[in-house]
């Protein structure tokens, strides 16, 4: 799954091939004018579904004794209210209470665009650009009589709004809200794991459109350009379409260094995209040609590997379990230890949902039991730097009855899609 700094590095990479890219893609115009979107079925999310998030983020409230909590634009504030909007220096945010409708609040000229998204009942208060967002959500709390009672603090509201809180209402205490944001977003219900599934098809079928068309001298940008133009014409909108090859494929975020495929060289491509706001992450590996011993030997740990986190994923069993059923196998093999390389250097997983990364993740020491509903990425990746690395990553959902993939992983290197 891309991060942040991956972005960065892979934005600096595609600029060094960019006319090649163009090129590329011009020459695939007929091939990708043959997909059609097969996302047209997806169902949205539901008003009524929204209506029964607040109903459980003010259930967990009542049980946290929580009197409110604080939402800044991003996916939670989409989660909980329908509202698409970006951060800036002008504050539109979400206050949930734990009784009664949500308010929403956001500059004066903002407001009609913010209501057309907003998916819920609501009060929406405005502020002129002379005055104090905060003021209006201070003077909400104290109205509703919840500033005596403990404000919940979404994980990414930024400071300048916790510290405008906090000079407004001193003798306010502000807490994490992750108890109540992480207890509903953490747990899919049917409507976002099916909009999950068509994501993931989408990454799934551009896959399979791409890999016959990967050449002899192409680069990495230039077969995620291929990947990403796949996933619109299929009905997806890429968040990040990675192609590493040779050495590059032995550090999980690639490198700076432009690498063209060759003969015997490792592709390994990590690619996502979202469908009405939720995410699919899917890794593959292959060799270009003929693949060596010890190229195949790595591939078929790592699909092993795959296959031993989800045999660990049982409901109940800690979160850190799967990490470490998949790295003691690994350890017997001689990777390792532990993080240490050649070997597997980051966690067996991560959440997903409409964030890429959610919480919890698949790493030692997570304690949080699996329920059904979470979800998860698999991708117990193996590194070998100055050579190659290979990543398998399918993600899956825990039902009552055990573990259940969005993809299928591939059973063979000479089959990877």
């Amino acid at each position: 799954m891309l991060t942040p700094n991956r972005r960065t590095l892979l934005t600096a990479a595609a600029a060094i091939p960019l006319l090649s890219a163009t090129s590329i893609l011009r020459a695939a115009e007929p091939d990708l004018a043959g997909l059609g979107d097969i996302t047209r079925g997806a169902a949205p999310i539901t008003p009524a579904e929204r209506t029964a998030r607040i109903a459980r983020a003010q259930a967990l409230m009542k049980a946290s004794n929580i009197g409110a909590i604080l939402v800044e634009p991003g996916s939670s504030q989409t989660y909980f209210t329908g509202v698409r909007w970006s951060r800036s220096e002008r504050l539109t945010a979400a206050l949930i209470p734990v009784e009664g409708e949500a308010l929403i609040v956001t500059p004066f000229f903002e407001e009609p665009s913010v209501r057309e998204t907003l998916g819920i009942p609501a009060e929406v208060r405005v502020w002129q650009e002379d005055e104090d967002p905060l003021a209006l959500i201070a003077g909400y709390l104290k109205e509703r009589n919840l500033a005596a009672r403990p404000i919940g603090i979404e994980e990414t509201v930024r400071f300048f709004a916790v510290d405008g809180l906090r000079r407004l209402l001193p003798d306010a205490r502000l807490v994490s809200a992750n108890p109540i944001v992480r207890g509903c977003r953490m747990i899919k219900t049917p409507a976002e794991i099916a909009l999950m599934q068509a994501a993931t098809n989408v990454t799934i079928a551009a896959y399979r459109w791409l890999h016959p068309r990967v050449e002899k001298g192409m680069t990495g940008p230039e077969i995620g350009a291929l990947m990403s133009a796949a996933t619109r014409k299929l009905g997806g909108e890429p968040e990040f379409s990675m192609a590493l090859v040779g050495e590059a494929s032995a550090y999980p975020h690639g490198s700076h260094e432009v690498h063209r495929v060759g003969e015997g060289q490792v592709v390994l491509m990590d690619c996502g995209c979202t469908v009405q706001g939720y995410q699919s992450d899917v890794s593959r590996t292959w060799v270009h040609g003929a693949a060596t011993a010890e190229q195949r030997r790595v591939w078929d740990h790592a699909a092993q590997g795959q296959r031993i986190a989800l045999a660990a994923a049982r409901i109940g069993a800690p979160a850190g379990s799967i990490d470490d059923a998949v790295r003691a196998q690994y350890e017997r093999w001689g990777y390792g230890p532990r993080y240490r390389l050649p070997g597997l250097s980051h966690r067996t997983g991560h959440g997903i949902g409409m964030d890429g990364h959610e919480p919890i993740n698949l790493v030692h020491g997570e304690a949080t039991p699996l329920a059904a509903g979470m979800c998860f990425s698999n991708e117990p990746g193996i590194y070998l730097p100055g050579k190659f690395g290979v990543r398998l990553e399918d993600c899956f959902h825990m039902t009552d009855a055990g573990p259940k993939w969005f993809s299928e992983p591939p059973e063979r290197l000479d089959r990877p899609v």
